[in-house]
């Protein structure tokens, strides 16, 4: 982790960031968040994360106290205080400081938090679950949007680890496939990259939106016997392209990535 973090307009040690006890975030989960890549002292995608937060915020009735070019100032101040040129950043969007109980103080004050971190060592290949102990509701709006309880990715990933895998991937309600813990899936079938929709549960990924624009992936409802028929699979966000070469205990070839991964 980086050294500084932008809090509300000021750029402080990261160790001394403090968050009030009363933050809805902290106490409620009430909030969302982005993470962007950064690439050569760029961060990517700005205007995409935007939408999908001002989407999120729309959702949750939380009021954005940026727009996209001022949120684009603050990543850049922040990654350029911390002499970062690749690796990441993450916005946390929270309602802010309220009362106890569940309805919201009625002017909020939100909570804005970012911070920047290096390249993350992982490990390229990776095996791969199907979760059982929880499934993702594609019914919800949430399903949609970035929210700050992120506790069913973290119980699929934790069922993973307890299966000697590094990755979970998460079914709906209806059985089908909706993505990953840390992303989405790409599934490779009868020679074509296929991804779940949105309205399978599917989170609306940045780079699942590049994938999907550039004609490369296309979007298909993918059952459980699809899945374990594909020829390869991978999982995809903002900061890394992943190729599954073992599911459920079964090898799989590694994914011929070289024509997404510079998407």
């Amino acid at each position: 982790m980086a050294e500084l973090a932008w809090l509300n307009g000021r750029l402080l040690p990261a160790a001394e960031v403090l968050i009030p006890a009363t933050d809805r975030g902290f106490t409620l989960g009430d909030g969302l968040f982005e993470t962007l890549r950064l690439q050569d002292g760029t961060v990517r995608d700005t205007p995409a994360h935007f939408a999908r937060l001002a989407a999120g915020a729309k959702l949750l009735r939380l009021p954005l106290p940026f727009d996209a070019a001022a949120m684009g100032a603050i990543l850049t101040e922040t990654a350029a205080a911390n002499h970062l040129r690749d690796g990441g950043l993450r916005l946390t969007l929270t309602r802010g400081p309220g009362p106890r109980g569940l309805p919201p103080p009625i002017s909020p004050r939100p909570t804005v938090l970012v911070s920047a971190f290096a390249p993350p060592a992982r490990a390229v290949e990776i095996a791969a679950i199907i979760a059982t102990s929880i499934a993702r509701d594609e019914a919800s709006p949430l399903s949609r949007v970035k929210t700050l309880n992120y506790l069913p990715n973290i119980l699929a990933r934790l069922e993973a680890q307890e299966r000697g895998a590094e990755e979970a991937i998460l079914l709906n309600h209806a059985g089908r496939i909706a993505g990953a813990s840390i992303g989405n899936i790409l599934v490779r079938a009868g020679g074509i990259w296929l991804t779940p929709p949105v309205t399978e549960g599917a989170l609306p990924g940045i780079r699942r939106a590049r994938l999907l624009a550039s004609g490369k992936v296309r979007q298909a409802p993918i059952d459980q016997d699809t899945l374990r028929r594909a020829t390869s699979l991978c999982v995809c966000n903002v900061l890394a392209l992943r190729p599954i070469t073992a599911l459920e205990g079964a090898t799989l070839p590694a994914a011929p990535v070289d024509d997404l991964a510079g998407l």
